[in-house]
C-alpha cells in the first residue's frame, strides 16, 4: 500500500519535471503528505498546471465522505472492475508527485522506511481522480494513488507497493483510452532503481514535517528480532 509519501521539492523541480504549471502562493513542499491533505496531482483533463486534490477518494456517487480514508488507494488487479474505481480509471486519471515514499516494516514493532529512486529525482504515481459535489454546493476534488505487487527490494517490507510509472509512460497513462494498454502500465517498478532505509518513528505523526524525518536510522526490529 501507500500511506505516506514526500514531496519535499521546489515547485519550480516540480514545473522542469512534467513540464507543467505550479502556483507556489498554493504548493507547499512536504516530508509527510498524509491522507487527508491537500496534494498536488496532474490530471489528464488539465495536465498543464498542478491543481491541489485532497487525498482519499470520494466518488461522485457518494452520500457523504465516510469513504474517504479508506480508498486511500486501489488496487490495479481490479481498477477496471470495482464500481468503484472503474469510471475514474476509465475517465479520470493522475499523475502524483513524489520524491519518496513510506512504507512499515512487518513486525512486532512497525518501523518506517523512506523509499526513493537511486537517482533521487521526482516520480510519478498513478493515480485515479473524482470529483463529488459537497452540501454547501462546492465541488470536492479527490484522488487515490494505484498499488500493485511489491517489487523484490520492497516484499520484505510488505507485499504491496504504488505504481510508479517511468518518465516514457506518464503521458500514456493521462492519454491513453485503451483500457488493456493502461492495465499494462500498472507493472511493478524496477527494483534495482530504487533504495531504502530506515528513518525515524516521527514519520508516523501527521503534524511532523521536517527535513529530520528522512534521516537514516536504526531498524528498531532488526534490534530486537533478529
Amino acid at each position: 500500500m501507500c500511506g505516506r509519501f514526500q514531496l519535499s521539492v521546489k515547485g519550480k523541480e516540480i514545473s522542469e519535471r512534467f513540464n507543467t504549471e505550479v502556483f507556489d502562493e498554493r504548493y507547499k513542499p512536504s516530508f509527510n503528505c498524509a491522507p487527508g491533505q491537500l496534494l498536488p496531482v496532474i490530471t489528464n483533463v488539465d495536465p498543464s498546471k498542478v491543481q491541489l486534490f485532497k487525498w482519499g477518494l470520494v466518488p461522485s456517487w457518494s452520500k457523504d465522505t465516510r469513504s474517504a480514508f479508506k480508498l486511500i488507494n486501489s488496487r490495479s488487479e481490479t481498477i477496471s472492475a470495482k464500481p468503484t474505481f472503474k469510471k475514474a480509471f476509465k475517465q479520470q486519471r493522475c499523475l502524483v508527485p513524489a520524491n519518496g515514499f513510506y512504507e512499515w516494516k512487518n513486525s512486532a514493532v512497525k518501523q518506517p522506511y523512506r523509499i526513493f529512486l537511486k537517482s533521487n529525482e521526482i516520480f510519478a504515481m498513478a493515480g485515479i481522480w473524482e470529483q463529488w459535489n459537497q452540501p454547501d454546493g462546492n465541488m470536492l476534488h479527490t484522488f487515490s494513488i494505484i498499488t500493485t505487487r511489491a517489487n523484490k527490494l520492497i516484499e520484505g517490507l510488505h507485499e504491496r507497493m504504488p505504481v510508479i510509472l517511468v518518465p516514457e509512460d506518464e503521458q500514456k497513462w493521462l492519454k491513453e483510452e485503451d483500457e488493456n494498454r493502461l492495465e499494462s502500465l500498472l507493472q511493478p517498478f524496477p527494483d534495482e532503481m530504487m533504495e531504502l532505509y530506515a528513518v525515524s518513528s516521527r514519520i508516523n505523526q501527521v503534524s511532523q514535517d521536517d527535513a529530520r524525518l528522512i534521516e537514516p536510522t536504526a531498524d528498531l526490529s532488526e534490534g530486537l528480532f533478529g
